[in-house]
């Protein structure tokens, strides 16, 4: 569990919109699992309609102590599922981390169709380190449909002079521009000078390109 930093609680008003992070879960032996708000992030947020997450009602509480993990792990998949063997297959999830919510939290975004709240983590680099990611601005981009194969390789580009998030990292085919990796995922690409690789690993595509998801590893 290393490889996994704070884990930040993300919000964005809908798809194509820019993901705002409002909060930031801390985790360590002594003191355990920890959420707490950004309150100028949360001020920006609810000018685009933000309500706070539930179960966490209070923005100016210094930091929640009981219970974190157990209310975040309601989003996880449950185990009995009958599709569960090709959700941890997607994500990559290591058999042996299956039963910790909190690995799983971290590499699978805790994401549901029924809101736009997502869990980006701050990986620390590590030579086993892989985790799945996606391309961000394909709203904007409005790539080819057919650009895009499944195992394709990407190359990248740092971009710290990004003046909305200094992590910034683009991603390329080639010479064509695709997007940004997501933020919160980008900030492992400055924390080392070992080289990444970032495969095309799963498409969702109806007419126009939905979604990309990225595998990181080294």
């Amino acid at each position: 569990m290393k490889e996994v930093g704070n884990i930040y609680l993300t919000w964005r008003k809908g798809k194509g919109e820019s993901r705002i992070p409002v909060g930031i879960i801390k985790h360590n032996v002594k003191d355990g699992v920890r959420f707490s708000y950004d309150k100028e992030k949360v001020n920006e947020a609810k000018k685009h309609g933000f309500v706070c997450y539930e179960g966490f009602p209070d923005i100016d509480k210094e930091e929640y102590s009981e219970n974190v993990l157990e209310k975040f792990s309601q989003r996880l998949i449950k185990s009995e599922r009958s599709d569960v063997k090709n959700f941890y297959d997607f994500w990559g999830i290591d058999s042996k981390h299956k039963d910790n919510d909190l690995y799983l939290l971290a590499y699978t975004q805790g994401l549901l169709p029924t809101d736009n709240f997502e869990f980006l983590t701050d990986f620390n680099p590590s030579k086993s380190l892989s985790f799945i990611s996606e391309i961000t601005n394909l709203t904007q981009s409005k790539l080819p449909i057919d650009i895009l194969n499944e195992g394709d390789l990407l190359r990248y580009e740092l971009e710290p002079e990004n003046k909305v998030d200094r992590y910034a990292v683009k991603l390329f085919k080639g010479d064509k521009y695709l997007g940004h990796l997501k933020l919160i995922h980008n900030k492992v690409f400055h924390k080392t000078s070992r080289l990444f690789s970032i495969k095309v690993h799963a498409i969702e595509k109806n007419g126009v390109l939905k979604r990309v998801f990225v595998k990181i590893g080294n």
